[in-house]
């Protein structure tokens, strides 16, 4: 008898380590399309409740969800790839423009009046070698070339997985909800619970977040394009960019954008650029995130500039997404942990 018991147990062993042996090469195999995987999700996500509405006049599933899909790409993708080539461009446009001759001539006669920040500016090229400074450019330079054309094909592969994800996510969406919540350690309701969170948190952020900063974006390019400022369009998607990070996001882009106002003599322009973006870009998202979001994201305004920070240390700009995601589950975690030790009628054992 003792010898089946210790036969069982190290059966059980066995397919514990197998079973975790197999879940890593599957996460080694993900991996390169993580970002695919969570770009499907929250697309997923924020798109739920228009796609609702479209299944419920197409009845077909697969129909539904390809309609869905093709809505996606001409909405988001082909845009994307447009406003691309227009950032590459004006990015081309800002650089000549810093390095025109009268604009730097504008510079040093500013830097010629104040000579703390001259002295300051000597200090750090003093500090530099230029030959090992131009060979470390070179270098850098040449291998971002010589990877460009294997960034673009993987880009491109990104987005067709997303893509292809995103159409299962559509037409068996019950089915991944039901498969996850069968993988969880918890009670249904937790579970539900634990999801409905996440699920919040997603489209909080993504959409919720992104539509703000998209706002930001627009009201700031919109005084760009009245101060004369080059490459509107490159700015105003570097404000929007800047605005997923609450507080003081927008203020990355417009306040050096003053600044150089003000150095090439156009204080009036950097005054009036100063008053518009410290009343208006940078304070709006107070009044419009609460109206779009309300409830669903409950977290406080610290919390949510730390996640969001942290997220883009760890992950990358995908970190906007799962910083919030990962401090939700955590805090939900620790909810239902606090509600089970408080609660004798829940059981500690034994959830599923």
């Amino acid at each position: 008898m003792a010898s089946r018991r210790e036969e069982t147990t190290w059966k059980q062993i066995t397919f514990y380590l197998l079973t975790l042996a197999i879940l890593v090469v599957c996460g080694f195999l993900l991996y390169p399309f993580f970002m695919a995987i969570i770009g499907a999700i929250v697309l997923a996500v924020i798109t739920q409740r228009p796609y609702d509405w479209l299944a419920s006049k197409i009845r077909h599933r697969s129909t539904a969800a390809a309609v869905a899909v093709i809505l996606v790409m001409l909405a988001v993708i082909v845009p994307g790839y447009f406003l691309a080539q227009n950032l590459g461009k004006q990015a081309l446009t800002a650089i000549s423009v810093l390095r025109d001759d009268a604009n730097q001539q504008k510079f040093s006669e500013f830097i010629g009046g104040h000579p703390t920040i001259a002295s300051g500016i000597e200090t750090i090229s003093n500090s530099i070698d230029p030959g090992h400074a131009a060979q470390t450019a070179a270098a850098y330079v040449g291998s971002k070339l010589a990877g460009a054309l294997g960034n673009s094909f993987r880009a491109i592969t990104q987005i067709v997985v997303m893509l292809f994800v995103l159409f299962f996510l559509f037409r068996d969406r019950d089915l991944a909800l039901d498969f996850l919540r069968s993988l969880l350690p918890l009670h249904e309701e937790e579970s539900h619970e634990l999801l409905d969170r996440v699920g919040d948190t997603i489209y909080a952020t993504a959409l919720g977040r992104l539509a703000v900063a998209g706002v930001q974006g627009v009201l700031a390019g919109l005084a760009f394009w009245v101060l004369g400022v080059p490459g509107i369009i490159l700015w105003s998607f570097s404000t929007a960019l800047f605005a997923m990070i609450p507080a003081f996001g927008a203020f990355l882009v417009w306040g050096p954008i003053a600044i150089y106002l003000g150095i090439s003599g156009h204080w009036g322009k950097a005054a009036l650029l100063a008053i518009w973006g410290g009343v208006v870009v940078s304070t709006i998202d107070n009044f419009l995130y609460p109206i779009l979001v309300g409830t669903r994201l409950r977290s406080h305004t610290a919390t949510i500039l730390i996640s969001i920070l942290g997220g883009i240390a760890v992950f990358g700009i995908i970190g906007v997404i799962l910083g919030p995601v990962t401090f939700t589950i955590a805090a939900t975690l620790l909810d239902l942990w606090h509600r089970r030790l408080n609660d004798p009628h829940i059981k500690l054992s034994n959830p599923v």
